[in-house]
């Protein structure tokens, strides 16, 4: 990945994390569902009238917004609101990189190499320590509801990979029309409407400042930026920068709302940013399939192919001579030419 592109997951991973406190925040003044349909009002809502038609199939639109809106964020919201703290929420929800990565190999063919494994494994082992430094005593209804969300954030991801979106942006806002009516529907059928009511007549700032956040930072920005990394980088390049979030989540629920954040706490943090650094930075595995660098200008093949940048150290080396050099383990992507081929 380019230093620009890290640096923008990165922004989205701080973005994420101090989202779950704004979710906190916000379920003081909304009940779950009915908060996440109104994120994704405001989201789709007027920027779906200046971004124009979809640029993908409305299946994958519909896919994707259900997958993502409706189970992955519905799932959320409810498990913190029973309960989850929002830096433990933050933590336990990034086991979405695990199911994308099990997702993208069934469904993309994509095969991560051994060091990205090992640096996944390495956040992974992070996550646990949290976990086990947490304990059991929360609810464990709720624990499974963020564990279901994650899921299904998997889901989305490899939806997203897969529908390979032109306009990030276009996407993202038509993908947050299609939850609105489902969650609304099963706000109607679970919180009932006596309690909708009572919380958008008790609006004040506060609560729409969240639903603002949620809604423009949080999904149009967040989502329209992580669809557009995951269509020029295989996902498996593109999630485990995710394992940020619990990071940014933990500080952010530490500073604002005085959950405490133990030394073990700290210590399954480092484990997260260095399983992340060692899986993104390393250049070994391989996606489904590739496609000619564009760091210079060059042509772009079918939206299914994944960009790949040549390597900044030396310039190109002429097509032949990279392919006898750039075997497959050697780190170094393969040149590619203006017809996709599967990686090795």
């Amino acid at each position: 990945m380019r230093t620009a592109h890290k640096a923008l997951a990165v922004l989205v991973a701080a973005v994420w994390g101090v989202n779950f406190v704004v979710i906190e925040v916000g379920l003081g003044h909304f009940p779950p569902l009915l908060f996440s349909a109104l994120r994704f009002l405001v989201a789709a809502l007027p920027a779906v009238f200046f971004v124009g038609r979809p640029k993908v199939a409305w299946t994958w639109v519909i896919g994707v917004g259900l997958a993502l809106g409706v189970a992955k964020f519905g799932l959320l919201f409810v498990g913190m609101d029973r309960g989850m703290p929002a830096g433990l929420s933050s933590l336990v929800v990034q086991i979405q990189a695990v199911f994308t990565l099990l997702f993208a190999a069934v469904a993309l063919g994509e095969r991560p190499g051994r060091v990205r494994l090992l640096g996944m494994g390495i956040a992974l082992a992070g996550i646990a320590v949290a976990a086990a430094d947490e304990g059991t005593s929360g609810p464990v209804l709720a624990f499974v509801l963020v564990i279901a969300a994650a899921a299904c954030w998997g889901v989305s991801n490899v939806l997203t990979r897969k529908a390979s979106p032109p306009d990030a942006l276009n996407f993202m806002v038509w993908v947050s029309v299609v939850p609105v009516l489902p969650l609304l529907g099963l706000s109607l059928l679970f919180e009932g409407p006596d309690a909708d009511l009572a919380a958008l007549r008790a609006l004040d700032w506060s609560g729409a400042g969240t639903v603002l956040y949620v809604a423009w930072v949080t999904t149009v920005f967040g989502f329209g930026a992580w669809g557009y990394l995951l269509r020029r980088y295989p996902a498996s390049s593109v999630a485990p920068f995710s394992l940020l979030v619990p990071v940014f989540g933990m500080s952010s629920a530490a500073v604002l709302l005085h959950e405490s954040v133990s030394p073990l706490r700290w210590c399954a943090a480092a484990l997260l940013v260095g399983g992340v650094a060692l899986a993104s930075l390393s250049r070994g595995g391989s996606g489904s399939r590739t496609r000619q660098a564009d760091d210079q200008g060059a042509p772009k093949s079918s939206p299914e192919s994944p960009p790949v940048s040549p390597p900044v150290t030396a310039p190109p080396l002429p097509t032949p001579i990279r392919r006898m050099v750039a075997a497959p383990g050697s780190g170094a992507p393969p040149e590619t030419s203006t017809t996709p081929r599967r990686r090795r």
